[in-house]
This record gives C-alpha cells, sequence and structure tokens, in this order.
C-alpha cells in the first residue's frame, strides 16, 4: 500500500487513514453524509466508498445502523478496511470490494433502506483524465457511469427506499432523467456554492424509489463565507 497520512475527525474521535498521492475524499464526503438522514436501524449501502470516510460518519452518529460500503478498487477497500478496524466499527460496517454492478440482495442481506453514494462526476473524455489511477475511476465514468450508479441503487432498494447523492450542478439533468428512468423519483434538491456570489458548483439530490413526482427545492448551501473560513451551516457538520 502507498504512502499514507493520518487525519482526524470529529475532535479526535475518528481516524482517517489517506492515500498520500491516490484519491482522498473531500468536503463532498462530509455534505453526503450530513444529508444522508438514516433511520433508525437502517441498512445502508455507499456505492464507491473509497477509504470508508462516509461509513464512518455515519457509524458515527448513528450506532444503531448497519452500513455496507461497495469499492471496486482493492486498494482503497483495502485502506476502509484498515479504517473500519482501526476505528472499531466491524461490527455495524462491511467492506466489499466488488463491482456494484454485480451487487445482489443477497450480498447484503437483502434490500436496503437507503443508498447513498458520491459517484465518479465526469464522463469519459470530458477533460483530463488524472495520471493516478485511484483518482481517474474515482472521478471519471470508468468503472461505473451515472447509469450504472442509478441502477445499482433502484435494484438494491426497498419500495420507498431513499437515494441520496451529491452530484455536479452541471449535470442536473443528467441525473434527474436518469433517476426518473429507473422509477427513483426526484424528491429534493439543493444547490452548493462556494461562496455567496458564485455559481452552483454541486447540488444534493434525494430521490425516492416509487414514490409520486413532486421535486422541492432547498436554500442554497454556501461553503464558504467572506473571510475564507466555513459558513456556520458547514461548521456544525464537523463538530461530534
Amino acid at each position: 500500500m502507498k504512502s499514507l497520512t493520518s487525519d482526524t475527525f470529529f475532535n479526535g474521535r475518528i481516524h482517517i487513514k489517506q492515500s498520500r498521492f491516490g484519491y482522498r475524499f473531500s468536503i463532498d464526503a462530509v455534505l453526503l453524509a450530513h444529508y444522508a438522514r438514516p433511520q433508525k436501524h437502517d441498512n445502508i449501502l455507499d456505492l464507491g466508498t473509497g477509504c470508508g470516510i462516509i461509513p464512518l460518519i455515519l457509524a458515527y452518529r448513528h450506532p444503531d445502523i448497519k452500513i455496507y460500503g461497495i469499492e471496486v478498487q482493492k486498494e482503497l477497500a483495502d485502506l476502509a478496511l484498515l479504517n473500519i478496524k482501526e476505528n472499531c466499527m466491524e461490527d455495524r460496517i462491511t467492506i466489499l470490494c466488488m463491482d456494484m454492478k454485480k451487487l445482489k440482495h443477497d450480498t447484503v442481506s437483502g434490500s436496503v433502506g437507503l443508498v447513498i453514494s458520491n459517484p465518479p462526476f465526469r464522463k469519459v473524455g470530458s477533460g483530463r483524465i488524472n495520471p493516478n489511477q485511484q483518482r481517474a475511476v474515482a472521478r471519471h465514468e470508468i468503472n461505473a457511469t451515472l447509469c450504472d450508479v442509478v441502477k445499482s441503487a433502484f435494484r438494491m432498494l426497498t419500495v420507498s427506499g431513499r437515494f441520496v447523492t451529491v452530484y455536479p450542478a452541471e449535470r442536473t439533468a443528467d441525473i434527474l432523467a436518469q433517476m426518473r428512468s429507473v422509477n427513483i423519483e426526484p424528491k429534493f434538491l439543493r444547490m452548493i456554492h462556494s461562496g455567496w456570489d458564485t455559481e452552483a458548483k454541486l447540488i444534493l439530490l434525494e430521490g425516492i424509489k416509487g414514490a409520486r413526482q413532486g421535486l422541492k427545492v432547498g436554500s442554497p448551501l454556501v461553503i464558504y463565507g467572506k473571510d475564507g473560513s466555513y459558513t456556520d451551516e458547514v461548521k456544525e457538520m464537523f463538530l461530534p
């Protein structure tokens, strides 16, 4: 395994190892974990779990849930396993190194109530692909397309189960169309802005399998204040 860095979360209550040179999680994962809002005793699926940061945050905040993290890259899956073990969460988090397209219900003990994903953002051929393989697979649709992610979510969700994701604002039309095409109805959308006077770069999006039509759009979420520090809303996401 490549050289690792050690980071902490929630005032040192969660310890995270990441590749120094490979893929590293960003604030996208923190936002997604905050807005996932699992229900008590939920079975949860994280498609493309990376180093396991989202399952760790969710398991820390919601000790009565069970999470399966799916990661196709073996090096990242091994790193997620290490992080789960070092945080003593093996009883709540299971890491599976596999292709999400091959997921079946018996792989994760049946249908799940919540699927979360911070999927690859860019189509292959759109922009420069990072020479680092970990980062390339995490950011470009190399091993899994948007269609693969949404279809996997639909297949694994129970009826009325929730799909929650973070995605580039410029591809909003793509993901809304893809979700509707498999009967995951978009129900809530929130635009994410770096600053008060910037265009939205990301969206937080929630859909429900088999739900009726009707989309609510929340107030904008702004990451940085005018002084360059996190806004109060974002600061709260980092509190234990």
